[in-house]
Order: C-alpha cells, then structure tokens, then sequence
C-alpha cells in the first residue's frame, strides 16, 4: 500500500516493514514524517540512505536526535537511490523494521583505514556473542547488514574479518557514496555522523529471508597484467608493462582520452578466486595514465576483460530465481553498484531496470562497492529478500 503526503511517500508491506522516501530538501519534515510512522507501528530499527546533493548528514542527524532520540539507526550518503518507485538520484529513503518481527543490535568500526583489524574482529565477536545469548535467538534467523565508508579503501579486510567473526551468520551490505564526486562519504549512527568507519547491524526475525548477489558479465580471453602499482591507493600504473589507461583503452577499442565512468562500466575486468569470476571495476582515469580501481588490486593479479550480458534480463531472472526460493518475496533490501546504473544508462536500458525494481519491490541504494559474506565486490547486486510471515500451524 502506498501513500503520499507533504512530499513524503510511505510504502507499507505484509512482513511489516515501512519505507518512507523523498525528494523534498528538507530534513526535519522528513524526519517528522519518520517520527509519526515510528509513533504509529512501533519502529525498533531504522536505515537511512539519502543523497549528499538532498540532504546535510549533519542537520540529518541532529533532527534524528531531536524528533527521534531513543530510535536506534544508520544509514549512509549514496551514489542513487532504489524508492518503492524505482532507480532515482538526488532522494532519501528510510527503511523501518517494526519491533513486532525484528529485533535488532548493531555496532559502529571506526577509524577503519588505520585500525587493527584485530580490534574489528573484536567488535564484532563481542556483538554476536551478545546478541546470539538469548533463549530465542537461532542463527538459522539471524542475518547481518554492513554499510562502509565507499572511501576508506579497507573494504576488503573488514569484510573478511567482519564474515570471519559472524560465523554462519549470513553477511550482505554496501559501500557508501557521494554521487561519483569522490570526495567524502558519511555514515549515520545513532545520531552521529562518521568517516573512515562502518556500521554492522544484526537483525533476528520470524520472516523468512534469503541472501544473495547477482551480476552481468561473462570473462573473455582477453588478459590484463598488473606489472605496477600502488596497491595501499587501489592505482594501476602498468598492464603488461605498458601505461593501464592506454592498455585498458586498447584492450575495449577506444582510445585512453575517451575513458569515462561509463566506459568501465560497460566494459569491466574481472579476476578469477576459486573458480569464479568477480569484477575489479575501475573507479577513474588519472592524468598520469593510471587507472583508480573501487576494489584492491596488486602486481602480477591477472584481470579478465568481461563482456556483459543483458542487464535487465539477468536481473529480473535472478530476482525471479529468488523468489522461487522463498516462495514469493514481499520486499528486498538491495546495495546496487554504481556502475550498473551507468550501464544500464549508456544502453539505454535504465528505465527497465528500474521498472524491474519497482515491480520486485526493491528499496536500497547505488553503492561504490558491495558486500556478500566475505567479500567486497563491485559491479554486483547484492541483496536480502524478505518473504511472506509463516502462518502458526493449526
């Protein structure tokens, strides 16, 4: 069901959660707006995704702590937003998990790019321990949300030791973003507003559930080999001892000073981990010939140019597959890269994938870089799908 009021839209679902969206720039109606829906269904969790051009994390958060202080929260800063009513840009949309279903705790990892990782393992082997020590809670109903700052380039190590310490838990999440600025990306916690730092929120529920990442590209033969680089950066300088822009460029058929976003993103490397490909996508072109990457990167790592299969049509079949799963699917939460975005634009194909979103009732938001278990990824679609609430045996 679906309602408009003061340029806030609310989106109700049977598995009882909420999402309240807008366009408007104004960040305390729209946290009034949170506040009466929190009031009226007993709110116990609310995420928070918005873009940086709608609204100001820190007038964000000091109206959360004024109308709101006792709602546990996060959220992030985007790179687009996924509403009840599709892909958009330049939006805020609050997704609320009623107390009736989900329990929730969560922890905020600061200082990410400079921590020892033993001290993020520690976090979060204390979060699980605590959480897990109730009568009730099954880790067969326990699943984790990660939300990372898009910038901190330590994505790859705090997801691992994040998975490492959750067990069986299952882990989906994404990286925050700043509309490709690149220039700062905000967390929201609780009422504060952090950098360099990232969110884990483990929610139990009653309402079947299934995690699960999807993408669009098949490897081809065509091989790329970093012969230098600046791994701590995520920089290319060389593939196969030439500069990476004017090698990547030949490699695609264009020439290095045509490279653009939407040129990575429709024609991303990947590289092969145990049998599988995963994308390594490429962030930007610098001036020096370098190419930035979203993910790590390191000499002698053997990447694949990949051809992409049809976007929207992977898609909706792999959301179809998980709906089979569950046996019909009421909502989903989904971290959605970038880069699919500006590739389903240059195909021109954007407004179908938001079709399929909408119709899938997706709600989430684009990302600078995915979280599925272990790993970070990019050019990927990562999601948890909710089910229909299971009926009490008679």
């Amino acid at each position: 069901m679906r309602e408009e009021a003061l340029a806030v839209s609310r989106t109700s679902y049977a598995c009882g959660l909420v999402a309240l969206s807008t366009d408007s720039p104004d960040e305390d109606t729209f946290i009034q707006n949170v506040a009466a829906e929190v009031a009226a269904t007993q709110t116990g969790f609310a995420l928070f995704f918005y873009s940086r051009s709608l609204f100001d994390s820190g007038r964000l958060a000091e109206s959360l702590k004024r109308r709101l202080p006792a709602l546990p929260h996060a959220g992030c800063t985007t790179a687009g937003e996924i509403t009840p009513d599709g892909l958009h840009e330049g939006q805020a949309v609050a997704l609320l998990f009623p107390s009736n279903g989900f329990a929730a705790s969560g922890t905020l990892l600061q200082s990410i790019s400079t921590s020892d990782i033993k001290t993020v393992s520690a976090q979060v082997d204390a979060l699980r321990r605590s959480f897990t020590a109730g009568p009730d809670r099954k880790e067969t109903n326990i699943f984790a949300i990660c939300l990372i700052d898009g910038l901190s380039y330590s994505e790859e190590s705090v997801t691992s030791a994040i998975h490492w310490e959750l067990e069986d838990i299952p882990l989906v999440g994404g990286s925050a973003g700043d509309e490709l600025k690149f220039e700062k990306t905000s967390l929201l916690w609780n009422g504060g507003v952090y950098t360099d730092s990232a969110v884990v929120v483990l929610f139990a529920t009653d309402i079947p559930f299934h995690t699960f990442k999807t993408d669009n590209f098949i490897a081809t033969e065509n091989k790329l080999v970093v012969t230098a680089s600046d791994p701590a950066r995520r920089i290319v300088r060389e593939f196969n001892a030439t500069p990476a822009a004017e090698e990547y460029a030949g490699a695609v058929g264009l020439l290095p000073n045509d490279l653009t976003p939407l040129s990575f993103a429709s024609h991303p490397t990947v590289v092969r981990v145990g049998g599988e490909y995963f994308c390594r996508s490429i962030q930007k072109s610098n001036p020096d010939g370098s190419l930035s990457f979203f993910c790590a990167i390191d000499d002698g790592i053997v990447l694949s140019i990949a051809r992409a299969v049809d976007l929207v049509e992977s898609t909706e079949a792999a959301l179809n597959e998980v709906e089979n799963v569950l046996g019909g699917t009421d909502v989903i939460l989904g971290f959605d890269c970038v880069l699919r975005r500006l590739d389903a634009v240059n195909r021109q194909s954007v407004r179908d994938l938001s079709d399929v979103y909408k119709k899938k009732h997706v709600v989430g938001f684009g990302t600078y870089g995915e979280q599925y278990q272990s790993l970070h990824l990019n050019q990927t679609f990562t999601g948890i799908a909710f089910g229909h609430r299971r009926q009490a045996a008679e």
